[in-house]
């Protein structure tokens, strides 16, 4: 996971705990809101993650090709 990725989890994590500490109901909603939005945004980031190491791993199992 990458480091873009953890951070995204970590402001997720941080909106979840606002949320939670607050007792107004719009608050928690905008909180709650911002967290799902960090959750998709690390979604997104893992994703091109396992699409990058595939990618990696694809162009290592070519064979070398000259060009003369």
């Amino acid at each position: 996971m990458s480091n873009q990725t953890n951070f995204y989890r970590e402001r997720a994590a941080e909106a979840r705990g606002r949320a939670d500490d607050t007792q107004l109901s719009n608050v928690k909603e905008s909180h709650i809101r911002s967290a799902t939005a960090w959750e998709l945004l690390a979604s997104r980031s893992e994703k091109s993650d396992r699409l990058r190491e595939a990618e990696i791993e694809r162009k290592a199992e070519m064979p070398a090709q000259v060009s003369y």
